[in-house]
C-alpha cells in the first residue's frame, strides 16, 4: 500500500498519497501487533525494517518527482539525512547483537537500537504535514532533515560509548 503513495505524489494527488501513507502505517502497526502475539522472528524483523526504510525514502522522492525545480534539493537533503539515521540505527543494532547487548527499553523489538528525536512516529507526522501542506515541503523537509542529523549525531555518540568497552561475546 505504501508504494501507491509514489505515483499519487508524482501526480500531486496529495490526499490520495496521504490515504496510502495512513493505510501503510496501519498495516505496519497490525503486523507488529501480530508478531508480538505470535512471536518475533528474525525474518519478520528484517522485512519490517527494510520495507520501512524503503517506504521512508519513497515519500520525499515522490515530492521531488511532483515538483523537481522546487523540491529536489530539500528532498535530496532529507533522503541523505535518512541515510544517516538508518545507518546509525542498523550499524548499532548489528554491533549490539554481536556483543550480545540486550535492549533494556524495547524488549519487544527484534533488534536493539538507540532512539532519537526522529523515529517512526515523528517521520509519519512529517509525511502527513507534507501531504496537508505540500507548498511547505521545502521548509518542513529541511527542518526535519536537520533533526535527523541531530539524531544521527546522538546515535553515533551513544553507540560509540555503549560499544567501546564491551568485549565480544564468547
Amino acid at each position: 500500500m505504501g508504494l501507491l503513495a509514489l505515483p499519487a505524489l508524482a501526480y500531486q494527488q496529495y490526499i490520495l498519497a496521504l490515504v496510502a501513507i495512513i493505510i501503510n502505517r496501519i498495516f505496519d502497526g497490525l503486523d507488529g501487533a501480530l508478531a508480538r502475539r505470535q512471536g518475533i522472528t528474525d525474518c519478520g524483523g528484517f522485512l519490517d525494517i527494510t520495507l520501512d526504510f524503503i517506504f521512508y525514502s519513497l515519500i520525499p522522492f515522490g515530492f521531488i518527482l511532483a515538483n523537481p525545480e522546487q523540491n529536489a534539493i530539500a528532498g535530496a537533503f532529507l533522503i541523505y539525512a535518512f541515510i544517516g539515521t538508518g545507518s546509525s540505527f542498523l550499524a548499532f543494532a548489528v554491533m549490539a547483537s554481536k556483543k550480545n547487548i540486550e535492549n533494556p527499553v524495547y524488549k519487544n523489538k527484534s533488534l536493539y537500537y538507540i532512539g532519537g528525536l526522529t523515529e517512526g512516529t515523528e517521520t509519519i507526522i512529517c509525511f502527513v504535514l507534507f501531504c496537508l501542506f505540500p507548498g511547505c515541503f521545502v521548509i518542513i523537509s529541511t527542518v526535519f532533515a536537520i533533526l535527523c542529523w541531530i539524531t544521527t549525531a546522538s546515535r553515533i555518540w551513544a553507540g560509540y560509548h555503549t560499544l567501546k568497552n564491551r568485549p565480544l561475546r564468547s
